[in-house]
């Protein structure tokens, strides 16, 4: 039961504590520069990267992240996701750890006047770093945060006056839909998107309530589903006119600890995905964690009990699927080890699904040697999680895959 709801809450307070003990040991990691420490002010280039809470909602704190004495050439590897699928999870914490969150504290929905507000929204439509300056009115909070679905983020502070030094550059079609009213919030992300405006650009356009016609602030954590639920959802529209792909596709790879095994089928849309937290990985205490997800040509009705991974490996499926300019039904094996120690946030599952559909495809003529191949990747026993497979169960073929494994 205590694992169970770890795995449920990673770090979301549900047990009642006021500190999570599972992500207290992670503090040892922090890397802050003393200058933090010697004065009520900071300067350095916004990656750019701006952060919405949600505690206190519809109250919240909001404002740009800074790490101190950051130029504009060192920037990006605090906010780019790309470019830490070659760093080790501690030097990602230790990156990390370095960028201030400048929060003011408003309501999600009375912030046009606020102009430390109106600052943080200039720093989030730009694609470059842009040079910052932030003075805060009391001494900083050295606090380093954790969860399942943001990325790591070092202290905080009371922000009391932001100064951007030089000009945000910012995208053309940015720029065109921040300014346009009318749009819908949904419509603007889609045509972002289709724009090869990057997630995490629109993300926090979303968050910081540069979008849409009834314009609010959107807690980072939720914008980054929503976004991800959005294009994919858009993307579902579009391959549902595609032909079936023509063979039994498997791709596999991993990224820090977490293993896929994506298999395509040539059949209608579906999608499903299978989570297995082995022992002594992030949240899953000594024993197998085994959850499911699914969704069948009808489309997802309710959150996912999986929360945002589902949404963010779904959308590194279909992203494959209209490159190719074809449906599947998609089944995902998520497996979770060891070497998962500490959270990084959702845009693992995201980016690394993305990486393995990047490696070459192995092709099968039936599901059942597929699944075979796959097996002998995983550590978990096959007979652990089938019974969470639906997508299997649907098509029908469990007794001859008994015999077979």
């Amino acid at each position: 039961m205590k694992q169970n709801l770890c795995i449920k809450c990673k770090g979301k307070g549900l047990c009642g504590r006021p500190l999570c003990p599972i992500l207290e040991k992670f503090k040892s990691f922090e890397s802050i520069s003393s200058i933090i420490s010697n004065g009520d002010a900071i300067f350095g280039a916004s990656p750019p990267a701006v952060f919405v809470g949600r505690y206190g909602y519809p109250q919240v704190s909001a404002g740009p992240m800074i790490p101190p004495l950051a130029n504009e050439n060192v920037a990006p590897l605090f906010e780019d996701p790309k470019q830490w699928l070659e760093m080790k999870i501690e030097d990602i914490i230790s990156r990390r750890s370095q960028l201030v969150r400048a929060n003011t504290h408003l309501n999600v929905r009375n912030f046009e006047n606020n102009p430390l507000l109106l600052k943080s929204q200039e720093i989030a439509l730009s694609k470059k770093p842009v040079d910052t300056e932030a003075w805060f009115s009391k001494p900083l909070h050295k606090n380093l945060r954790f969860d399942d679905v943001l990325t790591p983020m070092g202290p905080s502070g009371t922000l009391e006056k932001l100064d951007i030094i030089d000009n945000p550059k910012v995208p053309k079609k940015v720029d065109y839909l921040a300014y346009d009213t009318d749009a819908l919030a949904k419509d603007a992300v889609l045509e972002l998107y289709q724009s090869s405006t990057p997630t995490e650009h629109i993300t926090r356009l979303l968050s910081i309530g540069l979008l849409g016609k009834d314009r609010c602030l959107v807690p980072t954590r939720w914008s980054i589903t929503a976004v991800d639920d959005m294009t994919g959802k858009d993307l579902i529209n579009e391959i549902r006119d595609y032909p079936q792909i023509s063979n039994i596709t498997l791709f596999n790879g991993s990224s820090f600890g977490n293993h896929f095994e994506i298999l395509f089928l040539p059949r209608s849309f579906s999608f499903e995905i299978i989570e297995m937290w082995m022992p002594k990985a992030i949240w899953s205490g000594d024993k197998t964690w085994i959850g499911a997800d699914y969704e069948d040509t009808g489309g997802k009705r309710k959150y996912s009990n999986l929360a945002g991974g589902y949404y963010a490996a779904r959308l590194g499926a279909l992203e494959y699927l209209k490159m190719a300019r074809r449906q599947a039904a998609v089944f995902i094996v998520r497996e979770i080890r060891p070497d998962y120690w500490a959270p990084l946030g959702v845009w693992v599952v995201r980016e690394a699904v993305r990486q393995a559909l990047k490696n070459p495809p192995l092709t099968f003529d039936s599901i059942i040697t597929a699944l075979s191949d796959m097996c002998t990747r995983l550590r978990t026993p096959y007979s652990d999680w089938k019974p969470k497979a639906k997508m299997l169960s649907d098509i029908q073929f469990q007794k001859t895959l008994d015999s077979f494994l």
